[in-house]
């Protein structure tokens, strides 16, 4: 069976093409790639703020909550081969997976309204980023898990509105926009 008919039939055809698709999604990688990896300010071993959580976003409104799922995890592993900060840790691609698969689940196919940035970025932030996130370091470092918890508490407190504001404006400008062409 020729791939580009595999694809074909696990990608559900809307106005884009199977092969726009796959290179619109191939995008949202690389920006996550750069946003993760060259853009991202690390404080500590276990504090890292960055931007790379919008196309991971944007491409689960967009594509739905698997593709958004599929982005982050291939950015992860694609990360951790060729720019590594830090030893690689399967955890954290399963985290990945399942931030894109949060955002997929809440706002895809849904008005994009503050209230579901809020939802989706709140349950990311309990979740993914405070609690599973927590556990892969804990045993990544061999260190405990409250001691570790309170800065990355205090961290997504700081971080949540700022990804809520940013995920509505970059919605507002750019997602709008790409919605209309999906």
């Amino acid at each position: 069976m020729d791939i580009y008919k595999v694809l074909a039939t696990v990608i559900k055809m809307s106005k884009m093409s199977v092969s726009r698709r796959i290179v619109t999604m191939a995008l949202f990688i690389a920006i996550t790639f750069v946003l993760s990896r060259f853009l991202s300010i690390q404080f500590l071993p276990t504090i890292k703020i960055s931007f790379a959580f919008l196309p991971i976003a944007l491409s689960a409104m967009l594509f739905g909550p698997v593709y958004g799922g599929l982005v982050g995890a291939i950015e992860d592993l694609i990360g951790a081969f060729l720019v590594p900060k830090g030893p690689f840790f399967p955890g954290f691609t399963l985290s990945a997976f399942l931030v894109g698969l949060i955002y997929g689940l809440i706002l895809y196919k849904k008005p994009k309204t503050i209230t579901r940035f809020i939802i989706s970025s709140l349950l990311i932030s309990v979740i993914v980023n405070i609690f599973l996130n927590t556990v892969w370091l804990a045993v990544l470092f061999n260190k405990a898990f409250i001691l570790i918890t309170q800065p990355r508490i205090i961290k997504a407190l700081i971080m949540l509105p700022i990804e809520i504001i940013t995920l509505s404006l970059v919605w507002k400008y750019i997602g709008s926009q790409l919605e209309n062409k999906v």
